[in-house]
């Protein structure tokens, strides 16, 4: 394989690795976003649970008042019936009094009903409270991590950038153009490995002339459908998989 080759792939494997460090930390503050989205949707359900509580309490406090306004007729009603003329007036009196007995009675089976709200209403408060709480600080944990990663991500571009820039140093500059070239207009991928006769990245059949050119491996070869660096990685001997010291003598 020739040198420029084995510089390319290389160099192919730390642009992959950047990309992928480059696309997490775009990810992560979208993901920071989407959780503290979901935190403030809590946030909102609590507050409305709040607000109903309230106008709970406002609605019992009110009908209280008038529960004691009507009391107060009441009284008012028997001391004037002490002194009604008539059969008549004392029956208007005792009709008045039985409606705001019927009125009492009414009040208070709402006031019961929202009682039974009250508590369903206090008991969300307080559990949606609580999680939000350890939601909150899950939040801030995972924000924390992030931004943990994106130091750690940035810091290890720094490196694969150093290596980059040594590896360009050593390749042919004619070929370090070109590789950028065609990574630039291939969607980052400057280089395809021959596999089975085809391009591994468009899949198109090698010709196999063209192919044993490839082989052995005397210039650079694009291919004829994709246009990308095209390279042959022959399979290694069983010599070259075998330690020298442990390999059979020749007789």
């Amino acid at each position: 394989m020739l040198p420029d080759i084995r510089l390319a792939i290389r160099l192919q494997i730390l642009d992959d690795r950047t990309a992928v460090l480059t696309k997490e930390i775009a990810t992560l503050p979208l993901h920071i976003a989407e959780i503290e989205k979901k935190l403030d949707g809590h946030k909102r359900r609590l507050e409305a649970d709040k607000v109903a509580l309230a106008a709970n309490q406002r609605e019992k406090k009110g009908l209280e008042v008038d529960i004691q306004t009507h009391e107060q007729k009441i009284s008012k009603l028997r001391d004037q019936m002490s002194n009604a003329k008539t059969n008549e007036i004392y029956k208007a009196f005792q009709h008045e009094i039985d409606f705001c007995r019927q009125e009492i009675s009414r009040i208070e089976d709402r006031i019961l009903d929202l009682m039974g709200e009250a508590e369903t209403l206090d008991a969300n408060v307080k559990t949606a409270q609580v999680a939000l709480e350890a939601e909150r600080k899950e939040v801030e944990a995972e924000k924390k991590r992030a931004e943990e990663r994106t130091a750690a991500d940035r810091r290890e571009i720094e490196t694969l950038k150093a290596e980059r820039g040594t590896v360009v140093a050593q390749m042919t500059p004619k070929v370090a153009s070109e590789y950028e070239r065609i990574r630039k207009g291939r969607a980052g991928v400057a280089l395809s490995e021959a596999v089975g006769g085809r391009c591994s990245k468009c899949n198109i059949a090698i010709r196999p002339q063209f192919l044993q050119e490839l082989k052995l491996a005397n210039d650079i070869k694009y291919c004829e459908s994709c246009k990308r660096i095209l390279y042959h990685n022959p399979p290694q001997s069983f010599d070259d998989l075998v330690p020298e010291s442990v390999r059979p003598r020749q007789a």
